[in-house]
């Protein structure tokens, strides 16, 4: 959370190539949970806690939830801007959201929900640098 009280979001860049669209030369839908992972694993790296440190202390993020709703197709080349952000941390669970936008125009949205884990399955309460990437928020943030 910044120093307003605001939830930080996180911002991440990718140009489309060739090989992400499919026969009518849109984005393949599944896709944009591909860049929901590269939006979280550098939000992550941006909050101080990059995943690969997070497993090297023993703590895995496994998706336990996904859903994308799909608002207008990208294409090949398109420069696309994904936002994430943590709106909130229950006990072990943390819940992401996902904007993605060409030029401004809102394309798809989305969220993953993950529990934070041993890699022997046993849950953990998140890390730190984990609950300070919603400020601590425990409660659903209202929109």
């Amino acid at each position: 959370m910044t120093a307003s009280g605001t939830i930080r979001v996180f911002e991440h860049s990718i140009r489309i190539p060739y090989a992400h669209t499919d026969q009518m030369g849109m984005v393949y839908y599944a896709n944009y949970f591909v860049y929901f992972e590269m939006a979280r694993s550098e939000m992550l790296r941006e909050a101080g806690i990059p995943y690969a440190e997070l497993e090297r202390r023993g703590v895995l993020l496994p998706v336990v939830e996904a859903r994308c709703e799909y608002r207008k197709p990208a294409r090949y080349d398109d420069l696309l801007l994904i936002r994430s952000r943590c709106t909130e941390i229950h006990g072990p669970r943390l819940h992401i959201e996902y904007e993605v936008s060409r030029n401004g125009d809102l394309i798809a949205e989305g969220h993953t929900e993950h529990v934070c884990m041993t890699p022997q399955g046993r849950v953990l309460k998140p890390v730190p640098e984990i609950r300070s990437l919603a400020g601590g928020i425990r409660q659903p943030v209202s929109k």
